[in-house]
């Protein structure tokens, strides 16, 4: 492995740590420097901006969602019963990670077309790939099932759980106690866990 390469793996594992540890809005770039040793301007001569860094760092959580959905299928047989256990790998995947959940729907904030200007080619290429390799495994499983254009399902499941599983990094919800008068109640992380199984086997039933 080449110096360069060692040195973004390096600041990438970084990165990660602190994103588990803290979050990504606490996560600035000062503090990824120190934590690998090198001076702050030395991360911009080897990504192109913070965004950059913090994709990268992003395909590490979908490499690693890729092999949970993996081991959630092995071994049975039944398509709903996959699609089930996928989804639930996956929405646990966000409540274990909150960073990941954040990161992911900062990055729905751009147009793809804007965030792939900001980002090498490479980068962007590795985006992708980590992000196919998930939505593919749902959108073989949605084949099974004969789901209508299960790609466009897998997008759209995989954007459903991403939303609804921010209530449970929230972990309040809003209501209204009597005109006018909001007032916020708890939300059970784990019921917004079993809402976005839930939801995803009602869409299988349509």
């Amino acid at each position: 492995m080449s110096a360069r390469r060692t040195r973004e793996r390096e600041l990438v594992l970084a990165t990660r740590a602190l994103f588990d540890e803290r979050g990504m809005q606490d996560a600035p770039i000062e503090e990824i420097a120190k934590a690998v040793g090198i001076a702050r301007g030395l991360i911009y001569r080897q990504f192109s901006s913070k965004e950059e860094l913090f994709v990268l760092t992003v395909t590490t959580y979908l490499d690693e969602l890729a092999g949970l959905f993996d081991e959630a299928i092995e071994g049975v047989p039944d398509p709903a019963d996959r699609i089930e256990r996928v989804t639930r790998a996956y929405a646990e995947f966000c409540l274990r990670y909150p960073a990941f959940l954040d990161c992911a729907l900062s990055l729905m904030h751009r147009p793809a077309t804007e965030l792939q200007a900001i980002i090498s080619e490479s980068v962007w290429l590795r985006l992708g790939q980590g992000m196919a390799r998930c939505l593919d495994l749902v959108a073989r499983i949605l084949r099974e099932l004969e789901v209508d254009d299960p790609d466009y399902m897998a997008n759209i499941l995989w954007v459903q759980t991403l939303g609804t599983m921010h209530l449970a990094r929230l972990r309040v919800g809003v209501r209204q106690v009597a005109p006018g008068v909001p007032a916020l109640f708890p939300v059970d992380p784990e019921r917004v866990v079993r809402t976005c199984v839930d939801a995803v086997m009602s869409v299988m039933r349509a």
